[in-house]
Formats: C-alpha cells, structure tokens, sequence
C-alpha cells in the first residue's frame, strides 16, 4: 500500500524537550484521532556520528540544544491533505487553546516537508 509522510526536523534548547514533550503528546492525540497512520516525535541521542554529515552540523546545533525528528505516516498524499486540513481546524490546535504557551523552540530554525515513500518493510 502506498503511503505518505510528513517529514520535521526541529532544533531545540535541551531545556525545552520537557515542553515539547507535552505539545507533541497533543500532536500525536489530534493527528491520530483525525486519521494519520503512525505518528513519531523523537529527541537527538547520538548527535556526532563518526561517519556521514552530523546533525549536529547540519542543524547548526548550539551546545544547549538537541534536535527533534520527527514524523507522520499518511495513506497518500490526498490522505495527508484531508487530516491535515481536519487537524488544522481543531480547536486544540489554535494558538490561544494551547494555553498561551509560547513555541518551545525557535520556528525560523523548524523545518518539514513532505515525502513519497520511496522503500519501506
């Protein structure tokens, strides 16, 4: 079955995971409920690997800071359109229900995209 998947990678002071943590959970809670296949939100470990270009490098990485990578898993594309679109009206999403809270993190610095699956198991 061909799938789709929102890809984020998402620089963070390690200070604010806790935060994060607890937006993510209600990330995770509203895309699921609204249709979205599987749902990753992961925090850096190894950050410096001897072999290939480290995130460290690549999301120019302070040393207070780690990154999120995180993910979405749709049925197709349209799938994503049509969850994302129902996500983007739930009222647990608008800024001013998310407890005025501010971003945990830094969104000139956030990243995402969209990606066809190219192999999977």
């Amino acid at each position: 079955m061909a799938r789709y998947v929102d890809g984020f990678i998402i620089p963070i002071k390690k200070k604010n995971v806790k935060d994060y943590k607890k937006m993510a959970k209600l990330g995770c809670k509203v895309w699921m409920e609204h249709g979205a296949i599987e749902y990753y939100e992961c925090v850096g470990d190894v950050m410096n690997n001897p072999w290939g270009f480290p995130f460290i490098k690549f999301a120019k990485l302070k040393s207070d800071e780690t990154v999120i990578f995180a993910w979405i898993v749709y049925k197709s594309k349209a799938h994503r359109d049509s969850v994302n679109k129902k996500v983007m009206s739930d009222n647990r999403m608008a800024p001013e229900n998310l407890k005025g809270k501010k971003m945990p993190f830094d969104m000139k610095r956030f990243t995402t995209g969209g990606f066809k699956v190219l192999v999977s198991a």
